[in-house]
């Protein structure tokens, strides 16, 4: 089918060192010169699909993560999980998925998430205990909640894609990010049993002296994720007052963020909005080119042709999204096929939230999937430890991460409950 014909043209060029914007404007170029005889002006379009209020939403995202995290902000939320949980079965693990959860509603990134959390984590996970596979696979595993649990960077692209609301697909990830975390827990809880403080060692702090430190990178998140629920916030404004939070949080509260944090903030950020933007503007360019040769419109007649249920294409989907993961990052994931995918979801009837939940899961597996697997790249480089290594300690969280994807397919209320609950059509 063309759709697949045109994917595999553009893998094959990023195979051959050609980066992913140029390809996005290379390939539609020359199908539309090849096909058309002419190549049509195509700025208006271009400036269109980048002239949006919600797109501004994820620079500030994540300049908001970058500030917490250099101005050493968040580093207090593992000590906090560590202070509460240290006693229990597999304590320092199950500290380690919890700061990773509250990291994640501070970051939306996966990534970072993985980064911040294991410099401080697995020094300690091993240290009482943990077996090096153990620890490598719970920040691996860990790091991918960074894009389930809102705010999500991929959740607001995949929202301005499909114009869906974005307080919605919030909402939605909202249970299934618990429910993963959950998982990991229990996974830990019932293979790592000696990961535990000693009895007879004297606490570094108090649980309420923890808590107290880390409460303000607790209230991050309440704070930008209750003005999107409660209405007072857009995504935007809250990606806004967040980020003035944040500041406010590490220069005043901690004064801990320096001019050169600050500035190395903002580089990271621009750099990595930068990229995003023109992956955007190729995206544009490669949804036209996929219009003018209708491949919507020919997707949606075969699964209508072919009688799928919604089970069986979710089944498909999530396969290929996997298979697509393997070789490319998840804002090009999302650009290159939902232009393609819309109507189908139309003809099968699937909620858009719901297949929005489930695309995200299927990134989240890519994360933790050689040869990107840009998670297990983070635990190399902060471990020094093999790939070989790090990858064999994925494998479980892999299969909670399927498990989970599974179950939300079978159970489509794991996701749309809670919008529902708060009143959005889904």
């Amino acid at each position: 089918m063309l759709f697949f014909l045109l994917l595999a043209a553009l893998i094959a060029l990023l195979w051959v060192g050609v980066p992913m914007f140029a390809a996005l404007f290379l390939l539609p170029l020359a199908v539309l010169w090849w096909t058309e005889g002419s190549v049509p002006a195509l700025g208006e379009l271009v400036i269109g699909k980048l002239d949006s209020y919600l797109l501004i939403a994820i620079p500030l995202f994540l300049l908001m993560a970058q500030v917490m995290v250099r101005g050493r902000v968040v580093d207090d939320l593992f000590a906090a999980a560590f202070a509460l949980l240290r006693r229990l079965r597999g304590g320092v693990g199950i500290a380690t998925v919890a700061a990773c959860t509250v990291f994640a509603a501070i970051s939306g990134s996966s990534v970072a998430t993985a980064l911040t959390v294991g410099k401080i984590a697995i020094p300690q996970m091993l240290r009482y205990g943990m077996s090096r596979r153990g620890a490598f696979g719970v920040v691996a595993g860990g790091g991918t909640l960074g894009i389930l649990i809102p705010p999500s960077a991929p959740m607001v692209l995949y929202a301005y894609v499909t114009e869906t609301s974005v307080a919605a697909l919030f909402l939605a990830g909202l249970v299934p990010g618990l429910m993963m975390a959950g998982m990991f827990a229990l996974w830990v809880f019932l293979t790592e049993g000696r990961a535990r403080a000693p009895a007879g060692e004297a606490a570094a702090e108090t649980p309420a002296m923890a808590l107290r430190r880390a409460s303000w990178s607790l209230s991050l998140p309440v704070f930008v994720l209750g003005g999107i629920y409660l209405g007072v916030f857009t995504a935007t404004e809250a990606a806004g007052t967040g980020t003035l939070y944040a500041i406010a949080i590490a220069a005043i509260v901690y004064r801990t963020l320096t001019w050169q944090a600050w500035l190395e903030s903002l580089a990271e950020s621009t750099r990595t909005s930068g990229m995003l933007l023109l992956i955007i503007a190729g995206a544009a360019i490669y949804g036209y080119m996929l219009t003018k040769l209708n491949v919507p419109q020919d997707l949606a007649r075969l699964v209508a042709d072919l009688g799928l249920t919604q089970t069986q294409f979710l089944v498909a989907m999530l396969v290929l999204l996997f298979l697509l993961g393997l070789v490319l990052e998840s804002f090009s994931i999302i650009l290159l096929t939902m232009p393609a995918i819309l109507p189908a979801l139309g003809v099968l009837g699937i909620d858009k939230v719901w297949y929005g939940v489930l695309l995200t899961l299927s990134l989240e597996m890519a994360l933790i999937t050689p040869p990107v697997a840009l998670n297990l790249v983070v635990l190399k480089a902060i471990t020094g430890a093999p790939m070989a290594e790090v990858s064999r300690s994925i494998l479980p969280y892999l299969g909670m991460l399927i498990l989970g994807a599974a179950l939300i397919v079978a159970f489509p209320g794991i996701a749309l409950w809670l919008p529902r609950l708060a009143g959005y059509g889904v």
